[in-house]
């Protein structure tokens, strides 16, 4: 199983002008298994979703065009309107066409997130080519609970795609890798760099294994992208040589 994971700057409220440039990166890559975009990747993130949130599901249908053409599952969030609500809605295209979503469900209050949108109320776990990921959104990540792996809800890689400010950079590479060593699995953190009318984002993207070591990431402050192996055997062996799960609360 392999994953790249897409650190690029975003164009506000364009996502026509985002979607070229990240087919373009995507394009340039090795074939991989799935590809993970950032936090509202065809807009930004916009507090206020008005005007911006998208009704038609475009991004999602250009999503599904490009899981088909590069044959592996496409990932990301998007603004997204649904019967009147506005959701931070992380989708998980498989190259079939079926979609898994996930809805935010840790809003950012220290930005008013949760005045506009709904919060989702479950969390999201799907299985794509025998690993299974769970799926989650920017300030999820400061919510151990919320990701705690356990036996009825299973995972193996945990997804965090973001929009997470330069001036908190230490504790988002942090929380990566601690949720990568209490959960015992790996930890794909992909985060936007570029600047918005109230942040600036330096990136921080990587993979971490389920020891807590840095895989890989990608330059700080760089259009990039990083592919990794991720070694389900060794990674199942690890579990039953050092059972921590069994232990949990």
């Amino acid at each position: 199983m392999t994953i790249s994971l897409l650190q690029n700057d975003i164009v506000w409220g364009d996502p026509n002008a985002n979607q070229e440039n990240i087919a373009e990166i995507l394009w340039g890559l090795d074939k991989s298994d799935v590809y993970v975009l950032p936090e509202m990747f065809s807009t930004g993130f916009a507090v206020d979703p008005h005007g911006i949130a998208e009704q038609d599901e475009s991004s999602l249908t250009w999503m599904k065009e490009m899981a088909a053409e590069l044959k592996g599952a496409v990932c990301g969030s998007v603004a997204t309107e649904v019967d009147g609500n506005y959701y931070n809605r992380l989708y998980f295209v498989k190259p079939n066409g079926d979609v898994v979503t996930y809805d935010k469900h840790h809003l950012f209050t220290y930005a008013d997130e949760h005045r506009h949108y709904k919060r989702g109320s479950e969390r999201t776990v799907v299985e794509f080519r025998g690993c299974r990921f769970l799926l989650q959104v920017c300030y999820d990540l400061r919510f151990p609970c919320f990701s705690r792996n356990n036996e009825r809800i299973p995972y193996d890689c945990a997804i965090y795609v973001a929009s997470w400010p330069t001036s908190r950079l230490a504790v988002w590479d942090t929380l990566l890798h601690a949720r990568a060593i209490e959960n015992q699995c790996y930890v794909a953190g992909v985060n936007r760099i570029g600047e918005d009318q109230a942040c600036q984002y330096s990136g921080g993207t990587l993979l971490v294994d389920p020891y807590g070591n840095t895989a890989a990431a990608c330059p700080l402050d760089e259009d990039s992208a990083i592919t990794v192996e991720l070694d389900l055997q060794k990674l199942r062996d690890f579990r039953r040589k050092f059972p921590v799960l069994k232990d949990a609360d």
